[in-house]
């Protein structure tokens, strides 16, 4: 599994450790076995560098894990001609195997809750939405031109709800952070919530980045979801452990799909056998959890 994260990042993010989990329950019994391949977010630049390291793989073939459609570890796995799937993104590589969700519609819900509290003054938090570094604030421009549409559709699908409800999607503040861990999921709050005082709730693209707002509140004497509600979006185990208000999307049976799409592409490989047109796709379903850290705003 081709991975641009840094090798903590598979067993320290709840969301990557369960789509692993996923597929290595796919392999049980196929004669398959897993190679990680972790390249960090800040290495996705070097096409040389991407290639050297590809090539080198012992593999038969990738499962490649939400990249940019231009990111050089792609286009040098692309370049190996081996069976490959791709989940989460790109999603627009029709010739490629896929499995993933909808992202836009999915974080929907989410967003509707806060409406449907009362909120008007929301502010929203994402991961990157550029392989190339950038920590802060989000513009429109930004946001549209983004190359990692995953967290650019969760933040669109977001604004267009709150659009819907009367609110100048040009009037949210967005604040986004490259590197996806604790301490800067925590930064990412408190740039958020001191630069803009007024806001009620934060919607998260990720869990990992709404357990930083929980922490970040702790911190500083707020009451969720007395004091500012909450929302997130992966449904991993210590978010609902906290009773978070989330999307779930199934990361372990996204993991299972994409190895059991990618071993039966191998199998067909080694058969000499042509590959299946169109490319297969599988479109997974999310569900939303109410949890308990929305609420009406204090009045």
């Amino acid at each position: 599994m081709l991975l641009t994260e840094h090798l903590s990042y598979a067993f320290e993010d709840l969301a990557s450790v369960d789509f692993l989990a996923g597929m290595a329950e796919a392999s049980y019994g196929s004669n398959n076995s897993l190679t990680l391949v972790p390249v960090g977010p800040d290495t996705s630049v070097d096409q040389v560098a991407a290639a050297q390291l590809v090539n080198q793989c012992v593999v038969d073939g990738f499962v490649v894990y939400s990249v940019a459609a231009d990111d050089p570890y792609l286009l040098a796995a692309k370049n190996r001609r081996l069976p490959m799937v791709i989940c989460d993104q790109p999603a627009d590589e029709h010739s490629l195997p896929f499995v993933g969700i909808d992202d836009y519609a999915a974080i929907a819900p989410a967003a509707q809750s806060l409406i449907d509290a009362g909120h008007r003054n929301i502010g929203i938090l994402s991961i990157r939405l550029f392989r190339r570094p950038n920590d802060g604030a989000v513009t429109p421009d930004r946001l549209d031109a983004a190359d990692l549409h995953v967290q650019r559709a969760r933040v669109q699908g977001a604004l267009s709800v709150l659009q819907s409800a009367g609110i100048d999607p040009t009037s949210v503040p967005i604040v986004e952070r490259h590197i996806n861990d604790p301490a800067n999921n925590v930064a990412a709050a408190r740039e958020l919530l001191e630069s803009h005082p007024e806001l009620t709730a934060v919607l998260c693209t990720t869990d990992s980045m709404a357990l930083g707002v929980l922490a970040y509140a702790e911190s500083v004497g707020l009451s969720v979801p007395d004091d500012l509600s909450v929302t997130g979006f992966d449904g991993i185990r210590t978010a609902l452990d906290r009773n978070l208000t989330t999307v779930l999307q199934p990361n372990k049976a996204k993991g299972a799909a994409a190895g059991r799409m990618l071993f039966s592409l191998i199998d067909d490989y080694l058969a000499d056998a042509v590959p299946p047109s169109p490319a297969p796709r599988t479109i997974l379903d999310t569900s939303f959890h109410e949890g308990g850290t929305v609420a009406p705003p204090r009045a």
